[in-house]
């Protein structure tokens, strides 16, 4: 899977195709991050979390709802949201690294794994929903 640099970043846009934002892979810590620029606010996700999810989905089997929601806010069960930080996934807790920016895995991870090839991801004005290739 191609690695992209802070001098040579993914391009991307919200799955609703209204934002645009970058994203390439660092090390923190002695851990692979992805690093994702949005306007002047940086989260960082475990890059981990793009082999985890391209599995969770294929397990899945169908389409799942984004559910993107910020840190603070609860999210709804059988999104991709959820997911990302349960205890139940293969981290068991939060992709997202930043604490107080740990949220919105969901509006800013599956528009990478679409360019990574690895999913499809739907991109409606509302409730965007993405499966594994």
């Amino acid at each position: 899977m191609e690695k992209r640099t802070k001098d040579n970043p993914w391009k991307s846009k919200t799955p609703p195709q209204t934002s645009e934002y970058e994203m390439y892979v660092d090390e923190k810590d002695g851990k692979a991050i992805i690093v994702c620029t949005v306007g002047t606010t940086v989260l960082h996700y475990d890059y981990r979390c793009l082999a985890d999810l391209h599995a969770m989905l294929q397990e899945h089997g169908d389409w799942m709802e984004l559910g993107s929601k910020d840190e603070k806010q609860d999210t709804k069960a059988d999104t991709v949201e959820h997911w990302a930080r349960s205890p139940e996934n293969p981290i068991g807790g939060w992709y997202g690294l930043k604490k107080g920016f740990r949220g919105r895995f969901a509006m800013y991870i599956p528009p990478l794994m679409e360019e990574l090839g690895l999913a499809e991801v739907e991109h409606n004005q509302r409730n965007n929903r993405m499966r594994a290739k």
